[in-house]
């Protein structure tokens, strides 16, 4: 029955359509377009199909993205295509974008991938308008995405004395994987921040050392609060002057990173084979960034200065003044934990 109801309002909304652009064109008077209750539009399509503006937004977009990035955007295109076929951008409706919506619901996706295609596609679409100078197309806006029982849980923190336990074990192994563990469990950094570092990202000056996390052309950042720098202290401290003296093209872990692109999914599957059985279940290597907060907040350390170190997003206006916290400062917190 729902089936039935998608697929007739998507009709109703291509009728309605239809009759709205004969009835812009035949009218002879400009005031005479215009119908009581609504504004008639004129549906005539000037943009390129999915597929051009997809070749458009990789071409222009797609410069130093990983794999991942193109493969998202494939599938997004390609989904979009079987349900509503090869369509002009300016000529997608709010109905095609609900009916694409709910093929991927009913073929067993979770809100979370339904999301992440929506968004994608909205992104694609809205670069090609802007690049070509038409009128955005606000058929992406707003969404509505239903919650579902198959949508992911949210990723628990990893115990502080299994942290302990981890850090004792990569000490014992000292190999690249494990710098690559010990330097995320004591900086609380994303995954890819990580691996897109470079020997110039670290720094030891007066004896006081850090990272600097910013925008590489391998490795783009997620907002731009995430550029930051954290103080190097206990197992992070380690696993970075392993990697240093070790290093010797300039990355630090260039079996995922070639200076081109940033293999974060495999570098994520590779850790989590290893973390499985030394952690509780339900966490993964992306729980060290829960439990870097977790165990800020535990010494009460005030929550800007937990932002500024995890490169959260803040929405007080007052955190956008001024350089942030000093170095020093954000040292003596991180010491804590």
């Amino acid at each position: 029955m729902s089936i039935a109801q998608v697929r007739a309002a998507k009709v109703s909304q291509q009728l309605e359509d239809e009759w709205s652009s004969l009835a812009w064109n035949v009218c002879e008077s400009p005031l005479s377009r215009y119908r009581t209750g609504s504004i008639a539009r004129n549906t005539t399509a000037q943009g390129p199909t999915v597929t051009k503006a997809k070749a458009l937004y990789l071409g222009q977009v797609g410069t130093g993205r990983s794999k991942t990035f193109f493969n998202s955007v494939e599938r997004a295109v390609s989904c979009f295509i079987e349900c509503c076929g090869d369509k002009s951008i300016d000529s997608i409706s709010r109905a095609d974008v609900n009916d694409i919506r709910d093929n991927l619901i009913e073929s067993g996706l979770s809100s979370a991938s339904v999301k992440r295609n929506i968004s994608t596609l909205r992104a694609l679409v809205w670069f090609a308008c802007r690049e070509l100078g038409l009128q955005p197309n606000p058929s992406f806006a707003s969404v509505h995405l239903p919650k579902s029982d198959r949508d992911r849980p949210e990723r628990i923190p990893i115990p502080l004395a299994t942290i302990r336990n981890i850090q004792n074990e990569c000490r014992q192994i000292n190999d690249e994987a494990r710098w690559l563990i010990a330097l995320l469990s004591d900086t609380g950094m994303r995954l890819s921040e990580a691996l897109g570092l470079q020997t110039s990202d670290i720094s030891t000056q007066q004896g006081m050392p850090f990272l600097s996390i910013r925008e590489h052309p391998w490795r783009p950042l997620k907002t731009g609060s995430s550029v930051r720098t954290i103080p190097l202290v206990g197992a992070a401290l380690w696993a970075s002057e392993s990697l240093l003296t070790a290093s010797k093209r300039g990355l630090l872990f260039p079996r995922y990173c070639d200076g081109k692109i940033t293999k974060s999914n495999s570098a994520s599957a590779a850790l989590n084979k290893w973390l499985k059985p030394r952690v509780p279940q339900g966490c993964v290597v992306h729980s060290f960034r829960h439990s870097f907060r977790d165990r800020l907040r535990a010494v009460e350390c005030p929550s800007e200065i937990i932002d500024q170190l995890g490169g959260w997003s803040s929405n007080l206006v007052g955190t956008k003044y001024g350089l942030g916290y000093p170095n020093d400062i954000l040292r003596n917190w991180i010491e804590k934990i």
